[in-house]
């Protein structure tokens, strides 16, 4: 027994076959209609033979359309024929001129020997760009139903199909709704609440305070997450698929490629679990934006991603119910006489406990936001409160323009008598007088001889830093004076203890000295 949407679905077959019956098959008319009416006879040639003599060039055509609708009444399929139709106009008046119904009949029979191609009726599926063909109504009907059958077991909602009204042509597009209001819409028929709903109202009625009628424990809403749209059409034999190869084409998961938008709480292995990928293959789709494991993302980036997906996606929300553990965010106190990379914890965070209804929204099994309608706070979470600097910290850049680096920081053998084997900056080897530049502002503390350093030039900066300027051949700074980043301080030399002109460079965090090539810039 057919549906309604199988009714409608016929109804629009008929009205395009008879559409189809007077287009079924494609001729060359070649010069039909050409000859000009003079009284002579007129020979018709089909692919080359003669078919008969008629007396006006207008009987041609008036026969040409006769033969194609005895054809196209044979079968309900298209027919293709490659046809080259002629004519002829001759001057002898005591050649015979056929009759209609022999000339008709000797077109067909042409007609009928150059048939190449037979196209069946089908009911395409159109899904985004891709698309198959089924027999039947029904087999389109199964497809759709089948689809979204391993997320509505119970068969909440039915799957309609409508007209779509925004197109000029007769197109069908399916229509997800509940169960019983459909049969409500067609018959007056409503499904009673029973069995699981009426358990579960049962079981949530005891667990929350409020009123559990304004709820709908289980799906809520259902639908595909593409448009589906199915037209009447023509296909190969072999272009058909049965019902059991179109569900696998549907639902079986590929590769597919998309935008993902970052957003807060993402890491690259968060990122990679929602969409069943790995970091790796992250990392491969987008060579510049995530050149590594360690690349920083942030809220609003948009990201390459390759995840399995099916063709017909069903996206479904859920009411759930749920109790759970929960953190408050974290609550900050700006403090504008710190730096941003200063911060202290002044209240340590608890965990609450709540009772939950939420709705979950799905797309196939995976999860793709969560919205809370009501909560039971059963204990209340306290935030963690954490005071934080806003002013933005100094940065330092290199001293010198140029120059080779000689000696690196950390362990090395001494390079003359007298020299530390642990090298607590970065020497680079420039000539006498080479332009020495503050690496960041601040105050100058130290400007004179330092023994091994020889003419020393430090200064102390304002995130409580200190950098410190060695082997000098000329200060240009004094104690207590006040320098910018990139100011002329000093000339390079080869004073103190040292192997050759240099500069020697160094970078002091609580008094002890630091590898400055992790704070150059």
């Amino acid at each position: 027994m057919l549906t309604r949407y199988a009714r409608l679905i016929k109804y629009f077959h008929i009205a395009t076959m008879l559409g189809v019956a007077m287009i079924s098959f494609i001729v060359d008319f070649g010069s039909v209609g050409k000859v000009k009416e003079t009284g002579n006879r007129v020979t018709i040639f089909v692919n080359g033979s003669a078919v008969g003599v008629v007396s006006e060039s207008a009987d041609v055509e008036r026969m040409i359309i006769e033969a194609r609708k005895r054809i196209a009444r044979q079968t309900d399929e298209l027919v293709l024929i490659n046809c080259d139709i002629r004519t002829n106009l001759k001057t002898d008046v005591f050649n015979p001129i056929d009759d209609d119904e022999t000339v008709i009949n000797n077109i067909c029979k042409v007609f009928s020997d150059n048939v190449f191609k037979t196209k069946e009726p089908v009911y395409e599926v159109k899904i985004n760009e891709f698309t198959v063909n089924l027999r039947t109504a029904e087999e389109v009907h199964q497809l759709l139903i089948r689809s979204k059958h391993p997320y509505d077991d119970a068969d909440e909602f039915h799957v309609d199909l409508v007209l779509d009204p925004t197109r000029e042509l007769n197109v069908l597009t399916a229509s997800v709704v509940r169960t019983e209001e459909f049969y409500a819409q067609d018959e007056g028929f409503s499904l009673p609440q029973a069995g699981v709903f009426a358990k579960v109202d049962k079981i949530f009625g005891e667990a929350l305070k409020q009123d559990v009628s304004q709820f709908h424990f289980g799906i809520k809403e259902l639908d595909f997450g593409e448009n589906v749209e199915i037209v009447q059409a023509y296909a190969d034999p072999d272009e058909i698929r049965t019902l059991e190869e179109a569900i696998d084409l549907v639902t079986k998961e590929q590769e597919k490629s998309k935008i993902y938008e970052v957003v807060a709480g993402d890491s690259l292995s968060v990122i990679a679990d929602k969409n069943n990928t790995t970091i790796e293959n992250l990392i491969a789709l987008n060579p510049e934006t995530i050149p590594s494991t360690k690349a920083l993302i942030r809220p609003g980036d948009e990201i390459k991603v390759n995840s399995p997906e099916p063709e017909l996606s069903v996206v479904r929300i859920e009411e759930k119910y749920y109790e759970e553990t929960y953190n408050k965010p974290v609550e900050y106190i700006d403090n504008d006489n710190w730096f941003t990379n200063e911060s202290k914890v002044l209240r340590e965070p608890v965990d609450g406990f709540r009772k939950v209804v939420a709705d979950v929204t799905y797309r196939n099994d995976s999860e793709e936001s969560r919205e809370i309608i009501y909560e039971d706070v059963v204990i209340d979470a306290v935030a963690k409160l954490v005071e934080r600097g806003t002013k933005v910290p100094p940065t330092y850049i290199k001293p010198i323009s140029g120059g080779r680096m000689s000696s690196g920081f950390g362990k090395r053998k001494a390079p003359k008598k007298g020299a530390s084997t642990f090298h607590k900056g970065i020497d680079w080897a420039t000539p006498v007088g080479t332009a020495v530049y503050a690496s960041c502002g601040g105050t100058v503390v130290t400007a004179g001889w330092g023994r091994g350093y020889g003419n020393v030039v430090m200064i102390q900066h304002p995130d409580g830093k200190q950098t410190r300027y060695g082997h000098l051949s000329k200060i240009l700074v004094k104690n207590g004076q006040t320098v910018s980043q990139g100011q002329k301080i000093a000339l390079s030399g080869n004073t103190g203890v040292s192997t050759g002109p240099h500069l020697h460079f160094e970078i002091l965090v609580g008094g002890g000295q630091v590898n400055p090539l992790k704070y150059l810039q």
